[in-house]
């Protein structure tokens, strides 16, 4: 099936090993298999971790930690499983796939509890940790996040078919995905450094694989009892939205902000469906401000 996919390239310790010098962070052996993460920020900070979404690794983050970092805070950010450089598990990619791994590198990072920052598909991942796990999440910070209903494209439907789906991403898998990257933006003055970071995932086996295995177990537009319950919990929960988003347009705030009646919300002008990434001179503050109550 890797072969099918024209995947090339395997991740395995060798290939990590040449990467050290090249790649931020380091990688550490959890339950479901080695993940890439970074930590920046003093020791005695207050811990917070950063969820990235669908498909675009940890560097959807590099205007984010370090000024995290440099507001005290201990942040750190991950790979996903199946996407970056860690590993790419057999599946299924469902809530509790990603719900293990990020409570799996919260106790290898020694956090009792973290504050959490999600992007996207991030935000449900968050949120799942704070339903499941109450008393190891604290702040929870939610960008653009999915979760509820949305009218799905006719690409997005035929990948959800058995079969179809896998013929598409062997033979055109990487134009689509590439072609559906300046979506997210709306000012794409960053979209071509953005471009070549995240092409360095795509030769390595099980990407393709894993974002199929995603579309069909991750429940992205049927999370909505799960974002009520958390907001019941009655913790702080930040909400930023791009007015301009596509992926995740900004009337799904509304829907949102009802389930989460006591989230703290902005709306950012003139940014896509990444405005910590677009627009991180306003973002950035606002996230520190957050945190640091």
């Amino acid at each position: 099936m890797q072969t099918f996919f024209r995947e090339p390239l395997t991740l395995d310790e060798a290939t990590r090993a040449d990467m050290r010098a090249d790649l931020p962070g380091d990688f550490v052996a959890l339950s479901g298999g080695v993940t890439h993460y970074e930590v920046a920020g003093p020791e005695e900070g207050r811990p917070v971790v950063l969820i990235h979404g669908f498909s675009t690794p940890m560097f959807l983050w590099d205007y984010t930690l370090p000024a995290l970092a440099a507001a005290g805070c201990r942040a750190a950010r991950y790979d996903l499983f199946g996407r970056g450089f860690s590993d790419r598990p057999a599946g299924p990619y469902d809530p509790a796939l990603f719900d293990r791994q990020l409570l799996d590198l919260v106790d290898a990072l020694g956090f009792a509890a973290v504050d959490l920052v999600g992007l996207s598909m991030g935000g449900p991942i968050a949120i799942t940790f704070a339903d499941r796990h109450p008393d190891r999440a604290g702040k929870i910070a939610l960008v653009d996040p999915a979760g509820f209903a949305a009218k799905p494209s006719l690409a997005t439907i035929l990948l959800f078919l058995p079969g179809i789906g896998e013929i598409i991403m062997a033979t055109v898998g990487n134009r689509v995905i590439l072609g559906g990257l300046p979506r997210d933006f709306k000012d794409t003055a960053r979209l071509p450094a953005y471009v070549d970071k995240y092409r360095a995932q795509l030769p390595y086996r099980g990407f393709k694989r894993a974002l199929l295995s995603t579309m069909r177990n991750m429940p992205l537009t049927r999370m909505g009892d799960v974002y009520r319950r958390v907001g019941q919990q009655g913790r702080d929960i930040l909400l930023i939205w791009g007015r301009e988003d596509r992926t995740i347009p900004f009337p799904t705030s509304e829907r949102v902000r009802a389930a989460l009646p006591k989230a703290i919300f902005h709306a950012i002008e003139g940014a896509g469906h990444m405005p910590h990434y677009e627009k991180p001179e306003i973002v950035n503050p606002i996230l520190v401000d957050f945190l640091g109550r």
